[in-house]
């Protein structure tokens, strides 16, 4: 999951309404805690602070840009959430997704390709989604998130998370073990964990199923461009048909549960 960046900010188009907002209160923002970092979904507003995040995250081929940014916003202002300090406002994490189809982000061969919007992958029938790009500056930051959407993704019927993971371990690992494939690396793990880091982080937010292998997947030279498709579970989505009639504030309430059903 990925993202790019440009030296100047186009102006941005209104934000579209967010239909969550129209529906609950309280700005769609939660506090986890005194001093933690504040998340919401995100607007056009937020793209200068969301630029600075971008900038201390990737390099110059990886970023996003303001257009980019704006673009996700737009098509998807349900599915764009940000994680902010609450005393300087600045962004520490941002998750931009997009509605997909299984069978069309599995055979993708790019992030390019997954991440573009496609004709039909806007259908919230088939309760998939795909990761578009996950920064974070901040581990508590991204937990966060991941904790403020939980929630609405059960309201909403989301069931499957795809990710497009990098693995940074890859050029160093083969570099030592020059026999071992690219593939036998990716599916190793030591005490049920994945050998690589980035893979490892994603187990343990619940994202454990290796979908796809891609060569030439997104420019990242410590994977050797190679990326990792993989699908991570709703928390508690199973249970679908009762979340539905479940009223949002509670299921808010329940969000420390999730990370304890992962």
């Amino acid at each position: 999951m990925q993202a790019f960046l440009k030296n100047s900010t186009p102006k941005a188009p209104a934000a579209a309404p967010n239909h969550w907002e129209q529906r609950y209160d309280a700005q769609n923002s939660d506090k986890s805690g005194e001093g933690e970092v504040c998340v919401r979904f995100l607007s056009c507003a937020d793209i200068p602070s969301l630029l600075e995040l971008e900038q201390k995250k990737w390099t110059d081929d990886q970023r996003a840009d303001a257009a980019m940014l704006a673009s996700r916003i737009a098509a998807f202002p349900d599915l764009s959430v940000g994680a902010f300090c609450p005393r300087t406002g600045s962004a520490q994490a941002s998750l931009f997704m997009k509605p997909t189809r299984h069978d069309h982000i599995r055979q993708y061969p790019t992030w390019a390709d997954c991440a573009r919007k496609q004709h039909g992958d806007e259908s919230t029938r088939t309760g998939a989604l795909f990761g578009i790009s996950l920064s974070s500056v901040d581990p508590k930051a991204a937990n966060a998130i991941f904790e403020f959407f939980w929630p609405y993704a059960l309201k909403h019927g989301w069931s499957d998370v795809y990710l497009g993971s990098p693995v940074p371990g890859l050029r160093g690992w083969l570099s030592k073990n020059p026999d071992i494939s690219v593939v036998q690396y990716v599916r190793s793990k030591r005490q049920g964990l994945p050998l690589d880091p980035q893979l490892r982080y994603y187990f343990k937010k619940g994202f454990r199923k290796i979908v796809a292998i891609r060569d030439n997947y997104f420019p990242h030279e410590p994977s050797l461009d190679v990326g990792v498709l993989i699908l991570g579970k709703v928390p508690l989505s199973g249970l679908s048909f009762i979340w539905k009639r479940v009223p949002l504030p509670w299921l808010q309430r329940m969000k420390k549960l999730f990370f304890l059903c992962l």
